[in-house]
């Protein structure tokens, strides 16, 4: 499996989101096995914000020199920020995922969602096993 940092304090999606959780919400973006996988991210296609966005629902789009992929709401709630910034420096996303590159805040509908989401040792037991797949 490849050096990939996953931490301790996130939650994350299967499909490669992570999340935040803070006091005005919950903070989202790509974790650094997602951005390493894409590449060079060139392009991000964010919602507006009050947007509300359900669970597993496409939110967005994020172009690297390699693919087009979509993004996916990892919970359910309204986006109360986008990060205005990835329109211009899109390779925050790759510099600083964690950081600089953040992509939304949202509110929480439903707490249970984000505690449903997989802690540390469970997405790297799903990377590998995607890598152990071939996908």
């Amino acid at each position: 499996m490849g050096n990939y940092d996953i931490r301790n304090d996130l939650r994350y999606s299967k499909e490669d989101e992570w999340v935040r959780s803070e006091a005005k919400g919950v903070t989202i973006g790509i974790s650094d096995y997602a951005q390493q996988q894409l590449g060079d991210v060139v392009f991000v296609e964010l919602p507006e914000v009050g947007r509300i966005l359900e669970k597993g629902e496409p939110l967005g789009v994020i172009e690297s020199v390699k693919t087009v992929a979509d993004l996916f709401a990892p919970i359910s709630g309204e986006v109360l920020e986008a990060n205005s910034g990835l329109g211009e420096g899109p390779e925050a996303i790759n510099d600083d995922c964690y950081g600089e590159g953040w992509m939304l805040v949202l509110s929480v509908a439903d707490a249970s969602e984000v505690e449903a989401l997989l802690d540390r040792a469970g997405y790297l037991q799903h990377i590998k096993d995607r890598e152990d797949q071939g996908t």
